[in-house]
């Protein structure tokens, strides 16, 4: 017994919770078997919360703890569909898929809250695609966790009863709100937050109390405004944070060159988005004797932010820079992010800089990093360079491009024949006029412009976690773990039923094949994105474990400190392996929660920006409901009750509603996946192309339905 007490409490009880002889014991009766001291026996209560709250353990009937696969339970988080039904999504990895929940088994669970679901039945659930999503059914008995204690919505009124109509689709339930003492009710059709009470019982509504209006909904802005309430994003900055920028000198003190290398005579350039204000990185190149000499040269940030003062705390709070079509919520204030920091033109700025010699062949012969100040000589955008990129250069900066792309060209190719995923996709901006509503949509390709940059940002951040790691010195690294093999196995189901022969998506040059096979089709954009899904999620990590889709054994984020907490942190490690280095502040750090707390802010500022991109499209669309305009699209799937159809220049998905081709009756065909009208023969399947206009969209469900045109 005195070597299994030397084993820390939680694996005892582990073991002791998943051993054949054991038998069902509640908190005091565990206390006893595992000898835990009256003194400590607080603390053992505490840690039997945390672990049933992350769904390690879990209580049966009279507060008796087991593991949850030895009562046929399942932990984890609901995802619900819009349509009611939903799935809890197994994190076991036992192989054996999610849990489907019908709405009438989900009990009072709401969208993303963490619950305890019993197995009730195997199930085989009707194909949608060749895919099983789940093999079995189950039932909620428990929510562990409340993801949702406030909810952004549109208020409504019935005759009776005020309501709320959640923004998130997947919270299918209407809240009833009434006005507090005092308070005189919102007008319906306003923005409002609700904190929600306890709900008890799933035959009533749940109920909250309004504690922000936000504005009328179609006023303009008022949408992203509820997006940043819906995600709990920070806006203002504290006073703190604002004054501690303000003392921060717009132009750099002499005093503050010293030991920085001069290359203010250096042609240096930087290329970002039309829009961007925020310049984090700079590039020259250079012919040399034998090849290229390049510097990649990222903005000293930590230079100005020090570690745990108020400029930094409210960074990493932040964790990362959040954009929408019509704001910024920048992780350091503007006299930061698009002054000091900002690597604009014709202006001194500090930089930290990766240095690398390459061989004709695009092999790296030496490398070396230094802190420097720059001047850049002109700030491109993508457009413009792309441009010079397609011509020949008549000026030595021009020159400077097309030797980078040459450059680029090699490190490219080499990276893909090394086995990294093109997982690259075109991306839509949406235009807004003056008021801020959504009047165009311009699509983005990841043209040799994008490429350009990018290879030689892949470069400084793979060199600098290189010498990190081997310098054994404290940092962060960003990672991508190599994927689970049943989600791969379960994705290839998926990827047959569109009639693509593939073949074991575990071995990497089977899917870098597969990837190449799907460039140009018509579902192209959506098997990228259930590829993506079937992948394990980038995150940060304190511990070098590699990237799966760059296939990099060593990466890390150094390249955007303006806009990324993670590179902040990595700049502070770089100057550690300087000379004239001090002690490295992140030796002292809890690397491990922060990186759990900034990959969380990355998942939150991503989930906001691809909804704000969604509802402006919709707002787009909604502006050419029954006009004549025609849109040209593909049908992605066929349903029972519809043809669902995207339009590929907008990467805008809607259906095509069976009931509204109402000049014949069609029948499904399940099999083909493909309906055909009866008396006409005409048939619809995927990849087909159609001609479409806009015949509705649902705001509130965030759904647009198509009128069929005419058919290809």
């Amino acid at each position: 017994m005195g070597a299994a007490k030397k084993k820390p409490l939680e694996q005892r009880l582990l073991e002791l919770l998943g051993s054949q002889r054991y038998q069902p014991l509640n908190k005091t009766e565990l206390a006893k078997r595992l000898q835990i001291p009256s003194n400590e026996r607080s603390k053992f209560g505490r840690l039997l919360n945390e672990l049933e709250t992350v769904g390690k353990i879990t209580k049966i009937r009279k507060d008796r703890y087991v593991l949850p696969k030895e009562a046929d339970l399942m932990v984890g988080v609901l995802q619900v569909n819009p349509d009611g039904f939903g799935y809890l999504l197994n994190e076991s990895g036992d192989g054996q898929g999610d849990l489907y929940i019908s709405a009438e088994n989900q009990g009072t669970a709401m969208q993303k809250d963490r619950v305890v679901a019993r197995i009730i039945r195997d199930r085989v659930l009707p194909e949608r695609r060749g895919r099983n999503r789940a093999s079995r059914e189950g039932r909620v008995i428990k929510v562990l966790v409340r993801a949702n204690q406030t909810i952004v919505g549109t208020l409504q009124r019935s005759k009776k009863f005020y309501y709320v109509v959640p923004d998130e689709p997947a919270l299918v339930h209407d809240i009833y709100v009434t006005a507090q003492p005092g308070q005189r009710m919102p007008e319906v059709n306003d923005k409002v937050v609700v904190r929600l009470e306890p709900w008890e019982h799933r035959h009533l509504n749940p109920e909250g109390d309004i504690i922000e209006v936000l504005g009328p909904a179609q006023k303009p802005g008022v949408d992203i405004l509820s997006i940043i309430r819906k995600y709990d994003l920070p806006v203002a900055f504290p006073d703190a944070v604002l004054k501690e920028a303000d003392q921060i000198p717009l132009e750099i003190p002499e005093r503050e060159l010293h030991g920085r290398e001069d290359l203010r005579s250096t042609p240096v350039f930087t290329i970002d988005p039309d829009n961007a204000r925020d310049f984090d990185d700079a590039i020259h190149v250079m012919d040399a004797d034998s090849g290229w000499s390049i510097g990649i040269h990222i903005a000293d940030v930590s230079h100005y932010v020090k570690p745990g003062s108020a400029l930094d705390r409210e960074a990493l709070r932040r964790g990362n820079s959040v954009y929408f079509p019509d704001r910024v919520l920048p992780m350091l204030p503007e006299r930061l992010s698009n002054q000091v920091c900002s690597l604009r033109p014709n202006e001194d700025h500090l930089t930290k800089s990766v240095f690398v010699e390459f061989d004709r062949a695009g092999r790296i012969k030496s490398h070396r990093f230094a802190a420097t100040v720059i001047r850049s000589v002109a700030r491109l955008t993508y457009r413009e360079a792309f441009a010079v990129l397609q011509r020949k250069p008549a000026t030595p900066l021009q020159s400077d491009l097309h030797r980078a792309w040459r450059l680029a060209t090699i490190l490219r190719e080499r990276r893909f024949r090394h086995g990294a995923l093109e997982l690259d996709m075109p991306e839509v901006r949406v235009v807004l006029d003056g008021e801020g509503k959504a009047v165009g949509l311009e699509r983005e390709e990841n043209d040799i412009s994008h490429q350009l940059i990018e290879e030689l940002m892949l470069l400084a951040n793979e060199l600098v976690a290189t010498q990190t790691k081997e310098g054994s010195v404290p940092s962060i690294y960003r990672i991508h773990e190599e994927p689970d093999a049943e989600r791969l196995a379960e994705y290839r189901a998926q990827i047959q039923s569109y009639g693509i022969a593939v073949g074991d998506l575990s071995q990497r040059r089977e899917m870098q094949r597969f990837l190449k096979l799907v460039v140009g089709r018509p579902e192209e954009a959506a098997l990228k994105i259930g590829l993506l899904r079937s992948l394990r999620k980038a995150a940060y990590s304190p511990d070098p474990l590699g990237h799966f889709g760059l296939a990099k054994t060593n990466y890390t984020h150094f390249t955007s400190p303006i806009r990324r907490y993670a590179d902040l942190l990595v700049h502070r490690s770089f100057a550690s392996m300087l000379p004239r280095r001090r002690g490295n502040p992140l030796r002292s750090m809890d690397l491990a929660t922060t990186c759990e707390h900034i990959s969380m802010t990355e998942r939150i500022a991503a989930e906001a920006e691809r909804e704000a991109v969604r509802l402006k499209k919709l707002e787009f669309f909604a502006g050419l409901v029954r006009k004549p305009l025609r849109l040209e699209g593909t049908i992605l799937d066929v349903r029972n009750y519809g043809l669902l159809v995207e339009l590929k220049e907008a990467l805008v998905v809607g259906m095509i509603r069976i009931s509204s081709l109402d000049h014949d009756f069609f029948v499904f065909d399940p099999a083909r996946q493909r309906i055909t009208g009866r008396r006409s023969k005409m048939s619809f399947g995927v990849g087909d192309r159609v001609t479409v206009r806009v015949a509705r969209v649902d705001a509130f469900r965030q759904r647009i339905d198509f009128d069929l045109v005419a058919k290809e």
